[in-house]
């Protein structure tokens, strides 16, 4: 049959168990839609910063078309020469007569007879317009000159001053962008997985290795062999905002785990505490319970004998008077340190606080001390330092946790009962010590034995009175006075507990 203590831990496990599914699980899926979101992070600063650009590419497209067509002839000899917006376009030149092309470039050559029937539509005034030949993508420009066609190949140069003059013009001040024209490739895609596979990479290095291309359109015919494109120039703007805000999600989900870990942990040794106070408080009403009927039943005993007439003697009826009162006022004690520390826990515990000589607390803490114990020999010392000056407290409250410290050195000492109290000044403090020489305290047990009903588990204090609210009550009382306890102690050596108060001035 499981006790009460796997009972208490079989329901922690449980209710953990269940915190672990309801926030932990829940909690680690939307850390993986963080972690997803932090890998596209750059795929959607790219989206965000082609949607802002693309407007633009639009309007330098619009513009950059309108400029070829209104292009108009300023010399044909050698070659004909365009000019638009103040930009000379042409260099190359070329002419077409009867079917045979004269240049004397041979790429040229070969775009102008790729061209083959085309060549026919050319009109009578300056068109510009794009042709793809094995040996690439080419702008030409062209007009008809009765039975021949005379025309040249515009220049890169050219065409960079024509869109750098645009895009000043579409791209708000402040944002550092290029606009080109890019070839499109319309090659085979090449056979077979590994030639596929080396296109691939070789087209992803280029992208790597190039301007960052933030937008980009294609352009209408005649020019449908390019694309206006602007580019980065300088800084990358989707890395850094990528970038940026990858630390800053980073930082974000770092702190959301690190946030869930504590609240987690924390979360758990609260429900552990709980349930070990649970454990502790039915403890508690089981041990006060067999506390309390131990007084009763020896004064329901006594009350009966007294009743009944059996005792005549006037000598017993005084003993059985003084054992009346010694129970009643056991019994009295034990209900008072419970109302003290209902009232402590509650906060409804007021203190009356006084300046009071440090040597004045010592002497009432001691005068009860051994009014508890007459008619016993008592081996107390008690050292007081001169010149303690004063300390403002409550004086019942703070004599009574002063008492409690004096009357666990005495329950808990074998038959050295030897016990010193010290009062000392530390700086603007004066120190309360007791020292006894009984069971001690082991290391480890020392920072629980102010914990509300908990007890060091020994021999002795399985057979002494007790009901472990009394250091916990001293300290909650020195504590309301700005003072603290600590305690030293070797196991099987004795203890020496220290009440610290601040001076008052």
């Amino acid at each position: 049959m499981a006790g009460p203590e796997n009972v208490d831990l079989l329901s922690f496990r449980r209710t953990f168990t269940l915190l672990i599914l309801l926030v932990v699980l829940p909690s680690a899926g939307l850390s993986g839609f963080g972690i997803v979101a932090i890998i596209n992070e750059r795929a959607a600063v790219e989206k965000r910063i082609e949607s802002l650009w693309i407007g633009r590419v639009n309007a330098a497209s619009v513009d950059l078309t309108t400029a070829l067509k209104d292009a108009r002839i300023v010399g044909r000899d050698p070659v004909l020469v365009l000019e638009s917006g103040g930009v000379l376009l042409t260099d190359t030149g070329f002419r077409v007569t009867d079917g045979l092309v004269e240049t004397t470039d041979p790429k040229i050559e070969t775009a102008v007879r790729a061209l083959g029937a085309e060549l026919v539509g050319v009109p009578a005034t300056p068109v510009v317009f794009s042709v793809t030949s094995p040996q690439g993508t080419f702008l030409l420009a062209a007009v008809r000159e009765g039975d021949h066609i005379s025309g040249a190949q515009v220049s890169a140069q050219a065409i960079e001053k024509l869109l750098s003059t645009i895009g000043a013009r579409v791209t708000p001040q402040g944002e550092e962008a290029r606009y080109a024209l890019v070839a499109i490739k319309r090659e085979a895609p090449p056979e077979g997985v590994m030639a596929r596979f080396v296109s691939g990479v070789s087209e992803v290095r280029e992208a790597a290795l190039g301007p960052r291309e933030l937008a980009g359109v294609l352009l209408p015919s005649p020019l449908q062999d390019f694309r206006l494109v602007v580019q980065a120039t300088g800084e990358d703007p989707v890395a850094t905002a990528s970038t940026r805000n990858r630390v800053v999600y980073s930082v974000l989900l770092g702190l959301f785990y690190v946030t869930l870990a504590l609240g987690v942990i924390y979360t758990g040794r609260t429900l552990y505490r709980e349930a070990r106070l649970s454990r502790l408080k039915t403890d508690f009403v089981s041990l006060v319970s067999h506390e309390l009927r131990t007084p009763i039943t020896s004064i329901r005993m006594f009350i009966e004998t007294l009743a009944l007439g059996r005792v005549k003697d006037p000598a017993e009826l005084q003993t059985i008077f003084d054992l009346l009162s010694k129970e009643t006022a056991r019994l009295s004690g034990m209900i008072e340190s419970v109302l003290d520390w209902s009232r402590i826990e509650s906060g409804k515990k007021t203190y009356r606080k006084e300046k009071l000589a440090a040597q004045a607390l010592a002497d009432a803490a001691v005068e009860a001390f051994k009014a508890q114990h007459i008619g016993k020999e008592l081996p107390l010392k008690v050292t007081v330092a001169p010149e303690l000056g004063e300390v403002e407290i409550d004086r019942d409250a703070v004599s009574g946790a002063l008492l409690n410290l004096l009357q666990n050195a005495w329950k808990y000492s074998n038959d050295d009962k030897r016990i010193e109290l010290r009062v000392l000044r530390d700086d603007e403090f004066v120190v309360f010590e007791v020292e006894d020489h009984g069971v001690g305290i082991p290391k480890r047990e020392q920072k629980r034995i102010f914990d509300r009903f908990y007890r060091v588990d020994s021999l002795l204090t399985r057979v002494t009175e007790g009901s472990g609210l009394g250091l916990s009550i001293a300290q909650r009382i020195v504590q309301a006075h700005d003072g603290w306890i600590s305690v030293d102690s070797v196991a099987g050596r004795g203890s020496t507990f220290r009440i610290h108060l601040p001076r008052s001035e």
